[in-house]
């Protein structure tokens, strides 16, 4: 039997309030109802397809990466040792093969040094955002809606997030420069837009070249930094892709957030941050804004595991650089599997009134809108009495936004699954309708 302690430290409204804030909390439940109902086809959670993982590749890439630091780099078998089992500099080790794939992949052009290897995009987010924030005046834009992991990390910091419509094609430039005046009129600064300008998660949208163009000018006369997310921008279904902000940004007005989830694998948990603006400093000199991610990185996680650097090392090394290369398979069946989708929420849904999605031109995510609201509670009725798991969009919306809508994740489903959870999807919206 416990009972209350004397001291009332460990009280629940003396910890940080972000332990309570929906940013925080939404993704537990989501897993909690996925816990209980095992058997349910999920669209709910955007993990990469497991197609191309397998065991011995992992002893492949380590060895090829050995194999680079004797032959390329001319490191003695006590270098090795160094870099594989000791601590290593809060950077990273594997940025020269990183700025690499930028330039083989993406068409970006940066050095080494203003690359910064973190354990994996939530923790470049969090370094990002924490030295941005020097005081609470300080806050955050986010398009809405918007990835919970940004809001999540804000949170943990007390930095204000200020939501900016997204518009029909990512970003509503007029409405950006009128959040950022009017939070300057209130004693805020904002000092940075946080954008996910391919396939955004959760929206799915893909903003335009020329509107790349256009918030590029828009930050440089507003004075804010372009936070560019992009995990999803080689999983193209259709056309050309667009160049990234980064590729389009010679006044250093983008800090480009990389990760190796979605196209290497999760468990590596390696991320990265292109942090090339100068930072002045008052008694003279400046320094690039990846030295000084370095220092909290250094103070936070210390180092990115070097297990995971050197296998994420390795499979780039294998394909010479490029990871659009070596996703040959998984960009296919991404392709497919959003196909399925689509033909499939136009079979079971083409002719529901009130039902409504815009089809996406790649990525994981196609956001659905429904008639009735699509909340936690109707989302544990789904999973109980239909078996099929979804994200509800409220999830992503810093305060009202997202009631009536659901996303769906189709990145590791068989197609006999997408068919079935649809169908699922289906029955759930005719029983609910009924009522």
């Amino acid at each position: 039997m416990s009972r209350e302690p004397k001291n009332q430290v460990l009280r629940s409204d003396t910890l940080h309030r972000s332990l309570s804030d929906p940013a925080v909390t939404s993704m537990g439940f989501l897993t909690e109802v996925a816990g209980r109902y095992p058997e349910a086809i999920s669209f709910a959670l955007g993990r990469p397809s497991d197609v191309s993982f397998e065991v011995p590749a992992l002893h492949r890439y380590l060895s090829r990466f050995v194999s680079h630091l004797i032959d390329d780099l001319h490191y003695g078998e006590a270098g090795v040792r160094d870099v594989l089992f000791q601590y290593g500099s809060p950077k990273g080790f594997i940025q020269h093969l990183i700025a690499r794939n930028l330039h083989v992949d993406e068409g970006i052009e940066v050095a080494p040094e203003s690359i910064v290897v973190t354990v994996g995009c939530q923790e470049a987010l969090f370094l990002v955002l924490r030295t941005l924030s020097r005081d609470r005046r300080d806050a955050v834009l986010a398009i809405s809606p918007t990835y919970m992991g940004l809001t999540g990390a804000a949170r943990l910091l007390d930095m204000p997030v200020l939501s900016v419509d997204g518009g029909v094609d990512g970003v509503d430039v007029a409405a950006l420069r009128e959040r950022v005046r009017s939070a300057r009129s209130e004693g805020l600064r904002p000092r940075a837009l946080y954008i996910i300008p391919d396939f955004a998660n959760p929206a799915g949208v893909t903003m335009p070249t020329a509107l790349r163009h256009e918030l590029l000018e828009v930050a440089d006369a507003e004075n804010i930094l372009l936070l560019e997310d992009n995990p999803y921008g080689l999983f193209r279904t259709t056309g050309r892709r667009p160049p990234t902000l980064k590729a389009l940004d010679p006044e250093h007005q983008v800090v480009y957030l990389g990760s190796m989830a979605k196209t290497v694998f999760p468990a590596a948990r390696v991320g990265y941050i292109v942090a090339d603006q100068p930072v002045f400093h008052d008694r003279g000199g400046n320094s690039l804004l990846a030295d000084e991610l370095a220092k909290l990185k250094g103070a936070l996680t210390v180092n990115t595991s070097s297990m995971g650097q050197a296998i994420v090392a390795g499979k780039l090394l294998e394909n010479d650089g490029s990871l659009l290369r070596s996703n040959t398979a998984e960009i296919s069946l991404y392709r497919r599997n959003l196909e399925r989708l689509l033909k499939g929420l136009d079979h079971h849904f083409g002719d529901v009134p009130g039902v409504g999605w815009k089809a996406p031109d790649g990525g994981f995510f196609v956001v659905v809108s429904m008639p009735f609201p699509a909340d936690d509670t109707l989302l544990e009725k789904s999973a109980r009495e239909f078996g099929v798991l979804w994200t509800p969009m409220s999830y992503f919306y810093d305060g009202e936004g997202g009631q009536a809508q659901l996303r769906l994740s189709c990145s590791d489903l068989t197609l006999d699954d997408i068919d079935e959870g649809l169908r699922r999807l289906a029955a759930l919206t005719t029983a609910r309708s009924q009522t």
